[in-house]
């Protein structure tokens, strides 16, 4: 049996990573600021941390914040799992974080290179956007009467579950460095997604592609975040929807 921390453990993804390591009989401690009896804010780390980290062989790190400070929160985690003696930290990024101009990306990639550098042993796994994120995105667009979508951009959603079980699979074998991306199964239009949602949740909106501007933009078109020679997941955007709107 391994003793592994999961940061961010009570997440979206991070309490799917804690459900299939305690299923396969594994101690694991679940990290979030407010989870007891292992409430620590990464920002700040300090004893708590350390506590937390004792006896720990893996981490899982899956906690993330799109306000900032991942890079303080990877620092405090590593200097902590060195303190503690662990030996391999997994972390889980985000596809096209070299190649789309987003600040949230760059923060990703910097903390990559933060693992890499670590001096632990370390697995990082780059996957495309989860199924719910891209429903968030789509609801927020469909308040208004009129969805505008980014002309010209798609996207490969993944169901988060999944990326779960490969996470787990990480962090019970040896550390592995940069791994294979994972992606959805399918790299789709965002109109395509769009129209998929509104048919699913009955709702009515007109849809229109609206060209934008930037080096974001170009890079999305580009399909920076896509990786469609790694479609390795199975469960498809229109499954996801039906579990989720169903009745």
């Amino acid at each position: 049996m391994t003793t592994i921390l999961v940061t961010g453990g009570t997440g979206t993804l991070g309490r799917y990573v804690t459900e299939r390591l305690s299923a396969d009989g594994h101690e694991v401690r679940v990290l979030s600021r407010h989870s007891r009896p292992y409430a620590v804010d990464l920002r700040v780390g300090g004893a708590a941390l350390d506590t937390a980290l004792a006896g720990v062989e893996t981490v899982v790190h899956c906690a993330t914040n799109a306000r900032g400070g991942d890079e303080k929160a990877a620092e405090n985690l590593i200097a902590a799992a060195r303190r503690a003696g662990v030996g391999h930290l997994v972390y889980i990024s985000i596809v096209g974080v070299d190649r789309v101009p987003v600040g949230y990306y760059r923060s990703k990639l910097a903390v990559e290179g933060l693992v890499e550098r670590s001096g632990l042993g370390w697995t990082v796994l780059r996957t495309t956007q989860f199924h719910d994120l891209v429903v968030q995105l789509l609801g927020a667009l469909g308040r208004s009467p009129v969805m505008a979508l980014p002309a010209g951009v798609s996207d490969q959603p993944v169901e988060v579950a999944e990326v779960a079980d490969r996470l787990a699979e990480l962090a019970l074998a040896a550390p592995a460095g940069r791994v294979p991306d994972m992606g959805g199964p399918q790299v789709r239009s965002f109109e395509s997604l769009a129209r998929a949602y509104l048919r699913t949740t009955g709702r009515r909106r007109a849809v229109v592609n609206a060209p934008l501007f930037g080096r974001t933009y170009r890079a999305f078109r580009a399909g920076g975040h896509l990786t469609p020679e790694r479609a390795v997941g199975k469960g498809t955007f229109e499954e996801y929807l039906e579990r989720r709107f169903a009745g």
